[in-house]
C-alpha cells in the first residue's frame, strides 16, 4: 500500500535534508543542543501497520510540545470537555509558543489554547492521580498504549535539563496560579515537575507515526483494532493540531500542507493523513518559529505530491 511512498521517499529527503542549513537545533535547552544538524529521518505507517522509513529514522529525541496532544486527550478523558475548557480556551494566539502576553490581557486570563506552553501546563494540571508520581506514571502508560511500546520512558538528562533552565514556564506556571486557573490546592512545582518529564519522553519516528496512527482512525488503533480514545476527543485534538499545532506557522502549514500536525522544538513532527496513514519525522534544525526546517520541506512535498491536504 505504501509502494508508492516508498519509491520516491529517499529522493524527497534528501533533497528535504538541505533546508537543515537554514536553522538552527536549540539551544535554550542544553541537552538539545546535543542534536546533529543535518539530521532528518521520517516513518509512515499505514493501517495493517505496513511501514516505510527513510533517513535517521532510529535517531532518539524527546516529545517536547508533541506530547501536548496526548496530555490534552488524557485530560479529557479524566475530566470531561466542560472542565478542561474552563481553565483553557480554544483559538489560536499568532504569539510566541511561550509568551505569556495574552495572559495579562485578555480577559479572563486563561490560556487561549492548550498546545501554547501555559496551556499545556493548565491541562497538566488536570491529569488524575494523587501524587506527581502516579500522573506522570498515568501518562507514560497512555503514551506506551498509543506509541505500542511498554518500555518508553521519558529521557532524565533531558528532563533535568528542562527543570534547571524553565524559568519561563515557572513564571507562566505561578502566573496562571495567580490568575487562578490553577487552583488554590495545586501546588505548582509538582505541575511542572509532571510536565518537564511528559515533555521528555524518549522516542524515535516510528512511535510518533504509530501515536498519529491512531489519531488518523479517530482513537482506534487499526493494526490491534482496540479503541483507545473516544472519537469526539481526537477531532478536538485534530482540530487544535490544524490550527495551532505548528505554533504560529499553522496557518502557513496548513496552506502549504493542509494536514494536521503537531512539532517539538527537539525537531520532531507528528502528522497523519485521516483515514490512511500516520507520519513520524525528525529533523533538529529549527526555523524561527520553532519548526524543523528540513522536516516542514519534507512534510509539504509529500503533502502536494499525494494530494493530501483536507482543503
Amino acid at each position: 500500500m505504501l509502494e508508492h511512498i516508498e519509491a520516491r521517499l529517499p529522493g524527497w529527503l534528501e533533497a528535504s535534508r538541505k533546508r537543515a542549513a537554514e536553522g538552527q537545533v536549540a539551544a535554550y535547552i542544553p541537552e538539545l543542543a546535543k542534536a546533529p544538524q543535518d539530521a532528518l529521518g521520517i516513518t509512515v505507517i499505514g493501517p495493517s501497520g505496513e511501514t516505510v522509513s527513510a533517513g535517521d529514522p532510529n535517531m532518539r529525541f524527546t516529545l517536547q510540545s508533541i506530547s501536548k496532544v496526548f496530555t490534552l486527550l488524557l485530560a479529557f478523558i479524566d475530566n470531561g470537555e466542560e472542565a478542561v475548557f474552563s481553565k483553557v480556551g480554544m483559538e489560536p494566539t499568532g504569539d510566541d509558543f511561550n509568551s505569556m502576553l495574552k495572559l495579562e490581557l485578555v480577559e479572563p486570563g486563561k490560556p487561549f489554547n492548550p498546545l501554547i506552553n501555559a496551556g499545556a501546563i493548565a491541562v497538566t494540571s488536570l491529569i488524575h492521580g494523587d501524587t506527581p508520581a502516579e500522573k506522570t506514571a498515568r501518562i507514560l502508560q497512555f503514551f506506551r498504549t498509543a506509541a505500542a511500546d511498554p518500555a518508553l520512558t521519558y529521557n532524565e538528562n533531558v528532563y533535568r535539563s528542562e527543570s534547571a533552565t524553565a524559568h519561563r514556564n515557572r513564571s507562566l506556571a505561578y502566573f496562571l496560579k495567580d490568575n487562578e486557573v490553577l487552583g488554590e490546592e495545586v501546588d505548582v512545582e509538582e505541575v511542572l515537575d509532571v510536565y518537564f518529564k511528559h515533555c521528555s519522553v524518549d522516542v524515535h519516528v516510528g512511535h510518533l507515526a504509530r501515536m498519529a496512527l491512531v489519531l488518523a482512525f479517530n482513537g482506534r488503533d487499526p493494526v490491534t483494532g482496540q479503541a483507545l480514545i473516544p472519537r469526539r476527543y481526537v477531532q478536538i485534538a485534530k482540530s487544535f493540531m490544524l490550527t495551532c499545532g505548528m505554533y504560529n506557522a499553522s496557518g502557513e502549514f496548513a496552506i502549504r500542507a493542509g494536514i494536521p500536525a503537531k512539532s517539538g522544538v527537539s525537531g520532531g513532527i507528528l502528522a497523519l493523513v485521516p483515514g490512511q496513514y500516520g507520519i513520524g519525522v525528525i529533523g533538529p534544525a529549527l526555523g524561527r518559529k520553532g519548526n524543523s526546517t528540513a522536516g516542514v520541506h519534507l512534510l509539504e512535498t509529500m503533502s502536494e505530491a499525494f494530494d493530501w491536504s483536507m482543503f
